[in-house]
């Protein structure tokens, strides 16, 4: 649905505003169930025009998950992470040189 961006899961979770651990979550065939650091139930509904900010609020919150976002660039990597402050939509629109 975004193309254009990549989400990394860290595998321990930061405070708001903290730096998230070093350590990503390595096993792309685990679920987010099954990489959750807390164990309180609910669900995420990820839509276009959900702001960054609270996507990443929401998977601290759910599941104790630290995120970033990344955008990619021209060369096709994954280089720079985006602002909190727009839309995952916006985001994945933009085209980086």
């Amino acid at each position: 649905m975004f193309p254009s961006l990549k989400i990394d899961f860290y595998a321990k979770p930061s405070k708001p505003g903290g730096t998230p651990s070093d350590k990503l979550v390595g096993h792309s065939s685990k679920t987010l169930e099954n990489c959750r650091a807390i164990s309180r139930e609910g669900t995420i509904e990820i839509q276009p025009q959900m702001i960054i900010s609270n996507l990443k609020q929401n998977l601290r919150d759910i599941f104790g998950l630290s995120v970033e976002i990344f955008q990619q660039s021209g060369k096709g990597s994954y280089e720079y992470p985006v602002s909190d402050k727009r839309t995952l939509e916006e985001i994945n629109r933009i085209q980086l040189a």
